[in-house]
């Protein structure tokens, strides 16, 4: 995301100007805008005139509206955000109080003003504008016939590709066919790769599957790659690695997250340090349950007794329409780590989110334990 201006009171109002350059960026666009907030972004609109003839034609005009926004809806898959509410700023075209939407794009500025830039906000524009904030990872999971090309960004996870390719079975006459479809269902992955991998920007290329299939293609994809001279593998052959997972479908990328060779190229990323935190939570509510809590009322009253050491919670609970809930959630936060805790807010479109909310969005790690937090309803 590049800040273009930056004007606005730490806990008071203000506006900053943007532009997103990645779809990461639209994402963090969706959590920083909040219902009461406003917009101000060039759109086109349909207008009508009057031409001489007298019949009405209708005309694309291109506008600049400023919306008090009364909705935000966020497609994953083709990353686009728009935004409902009504129009606040004179135009000849659209009248103050007329409905609109505005469909936020990639390298189109845009301005958002709120009325109280809170500590949440804030650190989400922070990392907006650091780009070593990403975890630029690709992941292709696959198993015979079926793969998924995954980019792992600092605040979403997008499948940019599912390649399907019926495979007869290796048996027998068919062998034949078999290897034909695998070599084709091989080419069409390799050239989804081609064509969502940068080098220049992903840090690690993982190729996961069950059994060998990983091998497989990881073998094609070198010796294609040197009979193509295709440079941007061959310099790079170094940063894919191989994970074993159970299966070729999505929900393995948890174990490619957790893989060693993994982890230790993506570290120091955002994603990596959820993914630490979240293990840390589990294994410590299996082997010592009585310094792991979860739900609201659990967490709420380990931090009334200081008892939070790490805070893990989704941004979702950031989003309610409630302004107090928000705040309440914000003030949580924020506390935590003025007593000396860490705080780490996971995507709902992580992996590791999706797994955090399935526990309530909300967990904590504590300090010392408190058995009797079981005895209080959740």
């Amino acid at each position: 995301m590049k800040i273009v201006r930056k004007d606005y009171i730490h806990g008071g109002p203000g506006s900053v100007k943007m532009i997103p350059d990645e779809a990461d960026d639209l994402w963090i666009a969706y959590n920083l805008i909040a219902e009461g907030d406003s917009v101000l972004a060039v759109t086109v609109r349909k207008v009508l005139r009057e031409a001489t003839s007298g019949r009405r034609d209708a005309e694309r005009v291109k506008l600049r509206l400023e919306i008090k926004v009364e909705a935000v809806d966020y497609e994953k898959e083709g990353s686009i955000l728009r935004l409902r509410g009504t129009n606040i700023l004179e135009n000849e075209h659209v009248k103050i109080g007329a409905f609109h939407t505005l469909e936020l794009e990639l390298h189109r500025p845009f301005v958002l003003r709120k009325d109280v830039w809170d500590s949440l906000a804030l650190d989400m524009l922070r990392q907006a504008a650091d780009p070593a904030a990403s975890a630029d990872l690709v992941v292709i999971i696959m198993q015979e016939g079926l793969a998924h090309i995954l980019l792992v960004g600092k605040s979403v996870t997008i499948t940019r590709a599912r390649i399907e390719v019926s495979i007869p079975r290796k048996h027998g006459p068919a062998i034949a066919g078999y290897e034909s479809a695998l070599n084709k269902f091989f080419e069409n992955v390799m050239q989804a790769f081609l064509k969502h991998v940068d080098f220049n920007v992903v840090r690690c290329a993982v190729i996961a599957s069950p059994g060998f299939t990983k091998d497989q293609f990881h073998r094609h994809l070198l010796l294609e790659a040197e009979r193509r001279q295709m440079r941007s593998i061959i310099e790079n052959k170094s940063r894919i690695v191989l994970v074993h997972t159970t299966s070729g479908y999505k929900h393995s990328l948890r174990e490619v997250l957790d893989a060693p060779n993994v982890m230790s190229m993506i570290k120091d990323t955002k994603a990596a340090q959820e993914v630490r935190a979240l293990e840390e939570f589990f294994n410590m509510l299996s082997n010592d349950s009585a310094r792991a809590c979860y739900g609201p009322k659990h967490v709420e009253v380990a931090h009334e007794r200081m008892a939070v050491q790490t805070l893990l919670i989704t941004d979702e609970l950031f989003r309610s329409a409630d302004v107090a809930t928000r705040k309440k959630y914000i003030n949580l936060v924020d506390s935590v780590k003025g007593s000396g805790g860490s705080a780490y807010i996971f995507s709902s479109m992580h992996v590791s989110g999706e797994q955090l909310a399935q526990l309530t969005g909300i967990a904590a790690i504590l300090r010392f334990p408190l058995p009797d937090l079981d005895d209080i309803e959740m």
